[in-house]
């Protein structure tokens, strides 16, 4: 999990969250209001929800996010966390502690666990399969 997770707040607007995913090499950003949860940002969301619908770089974050986001708890044991992501097929899990973001963990995060293996594999080709669907589809 990663605990030093970079943040916008409502008051951000889609270039300078498009700013911060290259410099920190990301796709995704959770917002908050002091900590408090709210929703997050990907990458996808800035290009469909975005740029596709032609909003412009001055537009306010909360027209592109991803609301009501899946979440765990720190106490999420890490073989649910990869149940969780498998099912819904993200790749990214905001770990939220009484409403505030504590970190977030990632596919990635649980790759490197080779006691639950066989879960992250489950998840990783869920996420991959339904890529390729949307690939294909559009």
């Amino acid at each position: 999990m990663s605990t030093d997770c970079i943040t916008v707040t409502p008051k951000d607007n889609v270039y300078e969250i498009a700013l911060k995913m290259k410099q920190h090499d990301i796709g995704f950003i959770p917002v908050v209001e002091g900590k408090k949860l709210l929703a997050v940002v990907t990458d996808r969301d800035l290009v469909v929800r975005g740029f596709a619908d032609k909003k412009e770089g001055s537009t306010a974050v909360m027209e592109v996010v991803s609301q009501n986001p899946t979440t765990i708890t720190p106490d999420t044991p890490v073989g649910e966390a990869a149940k969780i992501m498998a099912r819904d097929k993200i790749r990214r899990l905001p770990v939220v502690e009484n409403g505030e973001l504590v970190g977030v963990v990632a596919i990635g995060d649980l790759a490197i666990r080779d006691v639950f293996e066989d879960n992250v594999g489950e998840a990783l080709g869920k996420i991959s399969e339904s890529e390729k669907t949307f690939a294909t589809t559009k």
